[in-house]
């Protein structure tokens, strides 16, 4: 997020600055972070969620029914104090349609939308309407569902969905799957889901694994499994192969709790250890989470480093394609052990991603739960996921995904 945009933020709830004037600074701010995102190569665009102050609040008041007890701030990442005292109806519509329109006038390149969870926006919201949390669970999942159509009917392909707080509630993961399968069944697209273990102020809310995710998140109907490496290490990929998880991995490259900048040579190897589980057509490699929190300049470095890794690894895979299909060499050298491209499309978190093939960004496939994958880490062209200051993934600003504003975790 730029500092400059934030101090605007605090500059309208303090009532100095119309409501018009941050509108035109956001729209200049996405532009921006629309040309970063593109400069530094990235596959798949976003806006980077710069209009949203966190991913809780801009989908919560917004929602119908949702009482925000208090609208002002003394900062803009603050949360509101939200509350639900009686079933929530059906909403007209959270925004996210005239956020896709706009990037999408902007690129020609595919744009992805983040959406926070119905697990995670539950969190925040004091619930007095259902004798059972479960069911305002699912009330928020069948409103977002209603979103998600209406991104799709609006040209929509790729959609994410952002559960920062299951992390810190892992004996709840079969209730966060039957509400993400609610989503995911509002639209016939690509359907990625990041999970991490926050990312509020750069850092973490929860340590651990990701074996409370399994076997269970197989049970998804999601196309990619977005999830955060770079800082935790990648002992948890193991999981991945025991689990026979056979659909697109969004490898976390970029750790975000972090000014360092990593090297292209870090990410490559990085990425040439998750190939020993996960065949190079599933692979996507972004940031661990959204870029909010670290310098601009220092988050355009990372997403370019990203950009860098996965092309080293793809020209690896490309010259180890070449050389199987020649003659068979005596010299042992000669030997690849790769055996597919890998990607450098960005199709996660937070939201920069980049595909570690060098195919296109293939078109959504919808399979049963539990079956599938959507994106890949081959030798061709690669879907990068990012923005250039927001959340998702973006290249200044989070299943980059990569800078995003889960209010918690972003």
């Amino acid at each position: 997020m730029p500092e400059w945009l934030g101090r605007m933020r605090n500059d309208w709830y303090a009532g100095r600055i119309s409501r018009r004037h941050l509108d035109e600074a956001h729209d200049m701010a996405i532009k921006a972070a629309v040309l970063d995102q593109q400069l530094v190569g990235l596959d798949i665009i976003s806006d980077g969620e710069l209009r949203r102050d966190n991913d809780i609040d801009y989908l919560l008041a917004r929602i119908n029914g949702v009482e925000v007890r208090q609208r002002a701030k003394v900062d803009y990442f603050d949360y509101f104090d939200s509350a639900v005292s009686r079933p929530l109806p059906p909403s007209d519509g959270l925004g996210l349609v005239d956020d896709f329109r706009f990037v999408r006038r902007l690129t020609e390149l595919p744009v992805k939308v983040s959406i926070t969870g119905p697990f995670s926006l539950a969190r925040r919201i004091d619930d007095t309407a259902y004798a059972d949390h479960g069911d305002l669970v699912r009330a928020l999942a069948g409103i977002l569902a209603a979103e998600a159509g209406r991104l799709a009917e609006a040209g929509a392909t790729l959609l994410q969905i952002d559960e920062p707080f299951l992390a810190g509630r892992p004996e709840e993961i079969e209730l966060a799957v039957e509400a993400i399968n609610t989503v995911t069944a509002g639209a016939d697209v690509s359907w990625s889901l990041h999970v991490c273990y926050g990312n509020r102020y750069a850092r973490p809310l929860w340590e651990g694994h990701y074996d409370f995710l399994f076997p269970l998140v197989k049970q998804t109907n999601v196309d990619l499994l977005a999830l955060e490496f770079a800082r935790t290490g990648d002992d948890d990929l193991k999981l991945l192969e025991q689990h026979g998880w056979d659909r697109g991995l969004g490898l976390g490259v970029i750790d975000v709790k972090s000014d360092q900048v990593e090297s292209a040579d870090l990410v490559a190897a990085r990425i040439r250890r998750a190939l020993r589980v996960v065949p190079p057509d599933r692979l996507v490699v972004n940031p661990d989470c959204g870029l909010r929190h670290v310098p601009l300049a220092v988050a355009r470095a990372k997403l370019a480093a990203m950009v860098a890794g996965a092309a080293q690894v793809r020209a690896e895979l490309t010259s180890s394609s070449a050389n199987s299909a020649a003659p068979v060499s005596s010299d042992p050298a000669a030997t690849s052990s790769a055996t597919a491209p890998v990607s450098s499309d960005p199709a996660a978190v937070s939201s920069a991603a980049v595909p570690v093939s060098s195919n296109p960004v293939r078109e959504p496939v919808r399979k049963p739960a539990g079956s599938g994958s959507s994106s890949r880490v081959s030798s061709g062209g690669a879907a990068r996921d990012s923005a250039a200051t927001g959340d998702g993934a973006s290249a200044t600003g989070k299943g980059a995904d990569s800078t995003r504003n889960d209010g918690n975790s972003k």
